[in-house]
């Protein structure tokens, strides 16, 4: 997020530390870039030959076998609204469910028809099956796991954790589609598997207008995950700090919750015993953390004292960046001029969108006010909140911002 909108900011010097400092590097896992390197980056001479130690024991990957991705088995699905709806919503004749009972000796499943009947549609309130509600107050926060692969699926791969940190006032179908936008990059491109994703939306300390308190954010983006995806998740842990926290911090966040508290993941590799015999034996695997933004974000790390250098190598190399371009920023240009991403160059994958997608929560927030349709723009449990709690009717915005219109 930009720093500039700290309470407390203050352009840095070139000399001046950050507080807190970030973690250190023995904390967080050496996963190797996101990109691999080319014969290029090893400073030798084009036409030499490359001495590279050849691995008798890797195996290429069969082109019949699918690409992977995050498990999608109709048993983990999410249930539809209607399934944690109780019993008690559902009416139905006795005689009915009797003979129903006694052709099937089990109970019947109710499930939703041709016509999508008003006692069908979900509370907004209401958790389905498996979902943790995330806290309104720090004493009672837990890192959300709830989502994230208890396994790796391809031994062969690397784990990936997705995070984007934002505003999410309101969190729009653009917010959905860059993770899976990521999530099809990552599987063509790169030797990682993604085994988790999360929205990590700012605090009440972030001065914009247009920022609806941090708890309302928090349940918005729970309300489009819980819709829409079986693979997303929400941590409000940035939103419940006090302070405005750096995004440096934030990764360090998710790498202590995922790496240090939990061991990382589990990964079963095959092997051979004394009798030739093959047995499997499960080790823990570091995740590696990745931060997922848009262009703009991006470039607003080129602006003096806005973004400290150490916070910068330690995004860009620690962690690594996922940006996805957006109309009218010309990413490749400014990895190219930037000393420190072009630096880090190998741990930024830059996402090309196949199908341009330009909505904005300042352009939504704007149509609220001027009592315009955005349906289609959001999930319909978002706007059924927004509704429901008269969000970013009685606002005003500069119009400045309005225009930019890059939230």
């Amino acid at each position: 997020m930009d720093p500039t909108r700290d309470p407390d900011f203050k352009p840095r010097g070139p000399d001046e530390k950050l507080l807190p400092p970030p973690d250190p590097t023995s904390k967080i896992p050496n996963s190797g870039p996101i990109s691999p390197y080319v014969l290029a980056d090893y400073n030798g001479s084009i036409d030499a030959p490359l001495q590279m130690k050849k691995k008798s024991s890797h195996k290429h990957h069969d082109n019949n076998y699918p690409h992977q991705r995050i498990p999608l088995n109709k048993s983990e699905f999410q249930p539809l609204s209607t399934t944690g709806s109780s019993e008690e919503d559902y009416e139905m004749d006795e005689e009915d469910t009797h003979s129903e009972s006694s052709k099937t000796g089990q109970h019947r499943e109710h499930s939703i028809g041709v016509g999508v009947h008003k006692n069908q549609i979900a509370d907004l309130e209401e958790v389905p099956h498996g979902i943790v509600r995330q806290a309104r107050a720090l004493e009672d926060y837990e890192f959300p796991t709830h989502r994230l692969a208890k396994r790796l699926q391809d031994p062969n791969k690397m784990p990936l954790v997705i995070v984007a940190c934002g505003s999410f006032s309101p969190i729009t179908y653009l917010h959905l589609r860059m993770f899976e936008m990521a999530l099809d990059t990552i599987s063509e491109m790169t030797r990682f598997e993604v085994v988790g994703g999360y929205y990590s939306p700012v605090s009440d300390n972030y001065q914009k207008q247009g920022l609806a308190p941090s708890y309302h954010r928090v349940r918005m983006c729970e309300l489009a995950c819980e819709r829409t995806s079986s693979w997303l998740m929400v941590d409000a842990w940035e939103s419940l700090q006090p302070t405005y926290t750096r995004t440096a911090k934030v990764l360090d966040h998710f790498n202590h919750e995922i790496n240090v508290k939990r061991g990382g993941i589990t990964v079963q590799r095959k092997k051979k015993n004394a009798d030739g015999e093959v047995e499997y034996e499960e080790d823990k695997m570091g995740v590696k953390i990745m931060l997922l933004a848009g262009g703009d974000l991006i470039e607003s790390m080129g602006e003096p004292g806005v973004w400290g250098d150490e916070d910068l190598h330690h995004i860009l190399g620690n962690y690594g960046c996922l940006i996805v371009e957006r109309t009218g920023s010309d990413v490749r240009s400014f990895l190219l001029s930037h000393d420190i991403m072009y630096e880090h160059r190998r741990n930024v994958l830059v996402i090309k969108q196949l199908i341009y997608n330009d909505i904005s929560s300042t352009k939504v927030r704007l149509f609220i006010r001027r009592g315009m349709s955005v349906q289609y723009l959001l999930p319909n449990s978002v706007i059924r909140y927004i509704q429901e709690h008269k969000l970013y009717i009685n606002q005003s915005e500069p119009v400045k911002q309005v225009l930019s219109g890059k939230e």
